[in-house]
């Protein structure tokens, strides 16, 4: 529960002629996390893919990219058969019509485009309404269409002293020019001397140019032919998207199945790249969960008989900081490689490895950590999810899903804390769990359903169902809901501290087990019992004693009072008014400064924590205000239990109305609540608002306040509740104790249901 599954290295050495029989075995048992070998073996170097596999490779790859230009997914295929004898030549009709229906379908929306473009030229001048053979082809004037203000192009044609005489067209934003030069032209030697005149004079103002389309069309006719064409290639286009889906009818299952065949095939065929081979042996090893371990022993003996050593090389252990097996031999090895001189020990381990690969016998030749399988009871799998949204959990570290799942609901389920909304939340949770077939997504269920469920049990506690409060009446009789209020009217307002007080609590427990975890890892991963006293029990006794220091009469004048108020009397009466001051000595009155002074047993705790944090890590004294900080940052669950509380209130309070009776209490005016008399209406509310048609227009409205407020509270409560909760756990807890970085499990096969991420 909180270590992963245990993992084992084995090792498989046998020779080359087993080799295609003992992939294709642990291939289908898909249990062997395989490593590479990192070619430090001498005579031994990595393995060449099985014959066939640059084919299959091939192949795999043209199925994909017809799937991709299909667009096809498994949930559209129409089931899965047996492949025939023939698929090459299958696939190869399937992919010959493909290409060319797509090679046709690239050509046509290029020419589609191209049209597109054409129309959008010729645009301008069918607004104008002026033939295109008009607007070219003169010698002694200049002509220009575009798109620009009529004025700043007017105003610029008159300051222009190279033009003597112009006129303009327009329709909408689109200006045509014509312009004749200053002076005399003659119209065989001059000609040129009237071209650009019209840009020359709008250099300085917004202007975009249009180019003449070539034609002797009328710009209507051009555009009418253009359109005509552009539907003949919309049409083609369409009839090759019918006959592409028609192929992925027919065709989509087959592809799948090949796809999945011919993954199983080249990743059987390229398995030897990550084997120690030489020319008559190899040698292959990964990661197996111990409890699977006499499972791949028996498959491969039935497989190959005695022809094969298999050799569980070490038990990984959970000591993140110790040196297993693997790495001692691998780091010799390394040691060699690179002219350092290696230990006795070292090159003994060499020595006797060498020999065991000359044997024949199994080695340790890949160093690699042992991946994370996450090891939770059923309930607590979905928040693993959460825990990998921060990080896999390293093999040798605690793995931190159990408490999320003990937690997380808790805190989300207290700031929501309404009947209504937590069986809605359950149902949506129930929707996205069993409706989808994405991990994820289901996952993300799993969590709603426990954060609904937990959402259910404090709204109970509460009595509230849609913020209305007659639920705690109907349940626990005259007195109301145990947990009483929530604090949002001024009457109530000693709850608001109650809750507040419940929030830190909540924040000192959570902070506690995240040291506590801490120092347990401390304990087992090299520090020893000082290290971890120091490391983190120095957090622990300074997160105890500041605030078991608070809730102490010392110093109460700087403390607010609702401390020792809440839970004596003012709103609950637990006879819990603070700890006892816990005087362990008095400094004497008579010495300057401390005279008088109480040293109390919270006091010497937070000191005693600080000694140690200097003794063992004086860097972090700078945090030395985290506990206090930290714990404090908890108090945004009771602003958003208020906050949530107080929105639920007004979409009532809008729907129904509210009045106050002779005793002082103030409830909505809802359809089940009678109306004492002597009551004086505080606000009407929608239901009950003027007469007639305006009453029904306002009973309307009122429904559609009601539903549409409520589902705003609800999605509110997910980014508000859930955000701040999972910051908490995030930010808060992990940061104590959790670093993450674990490698993912994934087995040697074609099953990646456990794999996946």
């Amino acid at each position: 529960m909180l270590r992963p599954e245990r993992m084992s290295k084995v090792s498989v050495t046998g020779s080359k002629g087993v080799m295609p029989t003992v992939i294709e075995t642990i291939h289908e048992l898909n249990l062997v996390h395989l490593s590479d070998y990192d070619g430090s073996w001498e005579g031994f170097d990595n393995g060449n893919p099985i014959e066939g596999a640059d084919d299959a490779s091939e192949k795999l790859v043209t199925v994909r990219a017809l799937e991709s230009t299909l667009g096809l997914s498994e949930a559209e295929a129409s089931g899965q058969g047996t492949l025939a004898e023939n698929w090459e030549q299958r696939l190869e009709e399937v992919r010959t019509r493909i290409n060319e229906l797509d090679d046709q379908q690239t050509e046509v929306r290029e020419e589609l485009r191209q049209v597109d473009e054409r129309i959008d030229r010729v645009a301008p001048f069918a607004e104008l309404g002026i033939d295109l053979d008009l607007l070219s082809g003169y010698d002694t004037v200049d002509v220009l269409v575009g798109e620009g203000s009529e004025a700043e192009v007017q105003a610029a044609l008159e300051a222009a002293e190279d033009i003597r005489a112009y006129e303009t067209f327009t329709s909408g934003d689109v200006v045509a020019i014509v312009a004749a030069p200053t002076g005399e032209i003659d119209p065989v030697e001059d000609a040129g001397d009237a071209d650009n005149v019209i840009d020359d004079a709008l250099v300085g103002i917004e202007f975009t140019r249009y180019d003449v389309p070539d034609t002797e069309q009328s710009p209507s006719a051009y555009v009418s032919e253009l359109e005509d064409r552009k539907y003949e290639l919309e049409s083609r286009i369409d009839e090759i998207d019918d006959e592409l889906e028609r192929i992925e009818r027919e065709e989509g299952s087959f592809l799948l199945q090949l796809e999945a065949e011919l993954t199983i095939e080249v990743q059987r065929a390229e398995a030897p790249l990550q084997f120690a081979t030489s020319d008559r042996a190899f040698i292959a090893e990964g990661w197996v969960p111990s409890d699977e371990l006499e499972r791949l022993k028996t498959a491969l003996r039935n497989a190959v008989g005695d022809s094969l050593e298999i050799e569980e090389l070490e038990r990984a252990s959970y000591d993140r900081h110790g040196r297993t097996h693997t790495d001692g031999v691998h780091q010799g090895t390394q040691d060699a490689k690179e002219g350092d001189e290696p230990s006795a020990d070292a090159d003994e381990d060499d020595q006797q490895q060498q020999k065991a690969v000359t044997d024949g016998g199994s080695a340790v030749t890949m160093g690699d950590e042992p991946p994370t399988i996450q090891d939770n009871p059923s309930a607590a799998k979905p928040f693993e999810m959460l825990v990998q949204a921060v990080n896999r959990p390293k093999y040798n570290e605690l793995d931190p899903t159990i408490f999320l799942f003990l937690t997380f609901p808790l805190f989300f389920g207290f700031m929501i804390s309404d009947v209504g909304y937590g069986l809605l939340y359950v149902l949506i949770g129930f929707y996205m769990y069993k409706g989808f077939d994405s991990p994820g997504i289901s996952s993300l269920g799993g969590v709603a359903i426990w954060a609904g469920a937990f959402t259910i049990l404090f709204g109970i506690l509460f009595g509230e169902f849609f913020g209305l409060h007659e639920l705690g009446y109907m349940i626990f009789g005259e007195g109301g809901a145990p947990m009483g209020d929530k604090g949002l009217s001024p009457a109530t307002a000693d709850f608001v501290y109650a809750w507040l007080i419940v929030a830190v609590a909540l924040g000192v427990m959570h902070l506690n087990i995240a040291w506590i975890l801490d120092f347990i890892e401390n304990i087992q991963h090299g520090h020893g019992l000082w290290g971890a006293i120091t490391h983190s029990g120095s957090w622990l006794l300074m997160l105890n004693g500041i605030w078991i220091w608070v809730f102490t009469p010392q110093a109460a004048g700087v403390k607010p009072e609702f401390i020792f108020t809440a839970f004596d009397g003012q709103p609950f009466d637990f006879g819990f008014s603070g700890f006892d001051m816990m005087t362990v000595f008095t400094v004497p009155a008579d010495i300057a400064y401390l005279g008088g002074f109480e040293a109390t047993f919270p006091f010497l705790m937070v000191i005693a924590g600080i000694v140690l944090l200097a003794i063992g890590d004086p860097v972090e004294l700078a945090e030395f205000a985290m506990p206090f900080a930290h714990v404090v940052s908890y108090a945004r669950m009771t602003a958003v239990l208020l906050a949530k509380g107080g929105m639920a209130f007004v979409v009532n309070l809008l729907t129904f109305g509210a009045y106050e009776t002779t005793d002082g209490s103030r409830p909505f005016a809802a359809p089940w609540n009678e109306i004492p008399e002597g009551s004086v209406e505080m606000f009407p509310g929608l239901f009950h608002m003027g007469d007639g048609a305006v009453a029904i227009a306002a009973f309307a409205f009122g429904v559609v306040v009601l539903i549409l407020g409520h589902i705003l509270v609800l999605l509110l409560g997910i980014t508000s509740a859930g955000l701040q909760g999972i910051r908490l756990e995030y930010v808060e807890f992990f940061g104590k104790f959790y670093d993450g970085g674990g490698k993912n499990y994934e087995p040697f096969g074609d099953d990646r249901t456990r794999s996946e991420d």
